[in-house]
């Protein structure tokens, strides 16, 4: 039987195995099925660093009182198609399902409807909020910041001043759909401790230590002094990036009125977040919007690729492949991820699922 095998779980057993962790910290059954969900939706799609691997994180939060474990978000601020919510520490992937469903919700009665909302605890992957946009034949949109974290420099710099902030973007086409969820940073935070516990390397110089230097060493990320993560576009075309990280933070952090110039340090990984959702309909026929969608995607895939063997992908395409394989054959995890998986077992005594084939 081979290792591959061994590492493979059945997503639903894993999702009830999850739920039952985070019931376990008292935590209300609303916001148990929705972190549960959201963190294996981002391991069937290939986010690895933002599916179960963040369980052991939202369990200490919650057990510790950092997060709530019941409640609704607080809206503070509202005009016909804008929000601003106060998620006061309420579990991220709960909070983000209430924030988009709203946000649909007035795209759908005024073309369009944007939620920016503060103090999420640790949202998790964005590409898993996009189908419940997607699937109702609407655009999406979503920023994401966190206000206490600085770790990503500016384009010149080798000190840090943003976080890695994620944007993601959702479109119905005819037959398919556009899904495209990345760090506005050269990699994420999460990626880099992946690359740590595993021993390796990063794929690419996506690193600036405190001499100033691109570097691939993981490691250097944890050194003291550390390492900061350079800006999307790296060492020749990161002011793109620098750009773009600016955008989100004003977005994100200055629209809530929850960014650097008050955030508290303590609330560690609590995100802002910008959702703008737009109804295709409200401008013009809906079967159009999607046939030039469609076309453009067509477009994509049919352009000549530079290695004959590899054929160009339209975005979203490849964790949509990723989900299918998982889900018809379980969902693979590493040993470093099964490590985290068993202390939650072992700490909240719920026996972890046997792995497929085991």
């Amino acid at each position: 039987m081979s290792d591959d095998k061994l590492n493979r779980y059945d997503a639903e057993q894993m999702q009830q195995w999850a739920t039952a962790c985070i019931s376990a910290t008292g935590a209300s059954d609303e916001v148990a099925a929705a972190l549960s969900a959201g963190l294996v939706a981002g391991d069937l799609l290939g986010f690895k660093t933002h599916g179960l691997l963040r369980l052991r994180y939202n369990l200490q939060c919650l057990s510790e009182g950092k997060s709530r474990k019941a409640g609704q978000p607080e809206v503070l601020q509202q005009r016909p198609a804008i929000e601003l919510w106060d998620a006061n520490l309420l579990p991220g992937p709960y909070a983000m399902n209430l924030a988009v469903q709203r946000a649909i919700k007035l795209a759908q009665q005024q073309g369009t409807g944007t939620i920016v909302m503060r103090r999420a605890q640790h949202i998790a992957a964005l590409a898993i909020y996009l189908e419940q946009a997607i699937d109702q034949d609407l655009l999406i949109q979503i920023f994401a910041a966190t206000p206490s974290q600085q770790v990503v420099a500016p384009f010149g710099a080798k000190t840090a001043v943003f976080s890695p902030n994620p944007f993601a973007i959702g479109a119905p086409a005819v037959d398919t759909k556009v899904m495209f969820d990345i760090s506005l940073s050269m990699t994420a935070a999460g990626k880099i401790r992946t690359a740590i516990a595993e021993g390796r390397e990063l794929p690419y110089p996506a690193l600036i230590t405190p001499e100033g230097d691109y570097t691939v060493d993981a490691k250097s990320f944890i050194a003291s002094p550390a390492a900061v993560i350079a800006s999307l576009g790296g060492e020749q075309l990161g002011y793109k990036g620098t750009g773009l990280n600016l955008f989100s933070e004003l977005w994100t952090l200055a629209l809530s009125q929850y960014g650097r110039a008050d955030a508290p340090a303590a609330e560690g990984d609590a995100n802002s977040v910008w959702i703008q959702v737009i109804d295709p309909s409200a401008l013009g026929d809906i079967g159009n919007f999607k046939q030039q969608v469609q076309a453009q995607l067509e477009a994509i895939q049919t352009a000549t690729p530079i290695t004959p063997e590899q054929l160009v992908r339209v975005p979203g395409q490849g964790a949509m492949q990723r989900r299918a394989e998982q889900l018809a054959n379980g969902i693979s995890y590493s040993a470093a991820i099964i490590k985290q998986l068993e202390w939650c077992a072992q700490q909240y005594q719920v026996a972890l699922p046997a792995p497929l084939g085991g």
